[in-house]
C-alpha cells in the first residue's frame, strides 16, 4: 500500500497542479491518451513519495470548450456547462488510471454527478489529501464564465496550497512566443504586476493572475512533458516563477 512520507523533501508540502484537456489528449487530437496518463501517473507519484500532497485540477479542452461553443443558439451558460462535463471526464479517466498504477487517488466533482466522483467538500478533500490521496477535482469551479485557469487558484486558496504548478508545453514563460520567435527569451522569475501588465505572457489567464497576486500565492510554470519535471517544480528548480 502506497505511504504518505512524514516530512516533505520539497519547500512545499501540499502542491495544485493544473492540467489543460489538451496535454491529456497526449498523441491524440482529442480525447485521453491512457498511456500519456500513465507516464503522468508515475511522474506524480515521484512527487507523492517525496513527500508532497497532490492536489490536480484538469480542464476539458480536449473534448469541449466552452467559449468556443458559445454562440448559435447556444448560450455561454450551457456552453460553460458542457466545458464542465468535459473536465469531469478528463478526472474520471485520470483517477482510473492513477489507481491502475498504484497511486490511492480519489476524484472529486465541482458539480452535482455524485454517481460518478465525490462531491467537492473541503473537509472532505482535506482529509483525503492527509491519507496520502491524490485529489483530482473536475467541474471547475462549478460557475460559468470562470476558467478552469482561475477555478484552479481557488481551489488551491482553498485548500491551502502553497504553489499552484501550471503545466504547458514549453519550459516557461518567454518574453514573446517562443514557437513563433527564435530569439525569444526564457524568463527564470518575473512578479505578479508584470506578469499580468505584459500581453505578450499569456500562459494563465489574467484573472487567475490576479487572484494569485491578491493573496501572494506563487505560481510555477513549466513543461509537463518531460520527465521529473513536476518534481523539479516542486523543488523550486524548474520553470519560472511567478511571485
Amino acid at each position: 500500500m502506497q505511504k504518505q512520507s512524514a516530512t516533505s523533501n520539497t519547500p512545499y508540502t501540499r502542491v495544485l497542479l493544473k492540467l489543460s484537456g489538451e496535454q491529456l489528449s497526449g498523441k491524440f487530437e482529442s480525447g485521453i491518451d491512457a498511456e500519456f496518463g500513465a507516464w503522468l501517473a508515475a511522474e506524480v507519484k515521484k512527487v507523492v513519495d517525496n513527500g508532497t500532497q497532490v492536489v490536480i485540477m484538469v480542464g476539458g479542452g480536449n473534448y469541449a470548450r466552452g467559449a468556443q461553443l458559445a454562440g448559435h443558439g447556444i448560450r455561454r451558460v450551457t456552453a460553460d456547462q458542457i466545458g464542465m462535463l468535459a473536465t469531469m471526464m478528463n478526472a474520471m479517466a485520470l483517477t482510473d488510471i492513477f489507481e491502475s498504477c498504484g497511486i490511492r487517488t480519489r476524484c472529486l466533482t465541482q458539480i452535482f454527478a455524485e454517481q460518478v466522483a465525490e462531491p467537492f467538500v473541503h473537509r472532505l478533500a482535506n482529509n483525503h489529501l492527509k491519507k496520502g490521496r491524490v485529489v483530482i477535482v473536475g467541474g471547475g469551479s462549478g460557475r460559468p464564465y470562470m476558467t478552469t485557469d482561475t477555478a484552479a487558484l481557488v481551489l488551491a486558496l482553498e485548500l491551502d496550497c502553497q504553489v499552484v504548478l501550471k503545466a504547458t508545453k514549453v519550459d516557461g514563460v518567454y518574453d514573446r512566443d517562443p514557437v513563433k520567435f527564435k530569439d525569444a527569451r526564457h524568463i527564470k522569475a518575473i512578479s505578479f504586476q508584470d506578469a499580468v501588465a505584459n500581453d505578450n505572457i499569456k500562459v494563465m489567464d489574467k484573472a487567475a493572475l490576479g487572484m494569485a497576486m491578491e493573496h501572494n500565492l506563487p505560481i510555477i510554470i513549466f513543461n509537463g512533458t518531460q520527465a521529473d519535471n513536476i518534481l523539479r517544480a516542486t523543488e523550486g528548480t524548474g520553470g519560472t516563477t511567478i511571485s
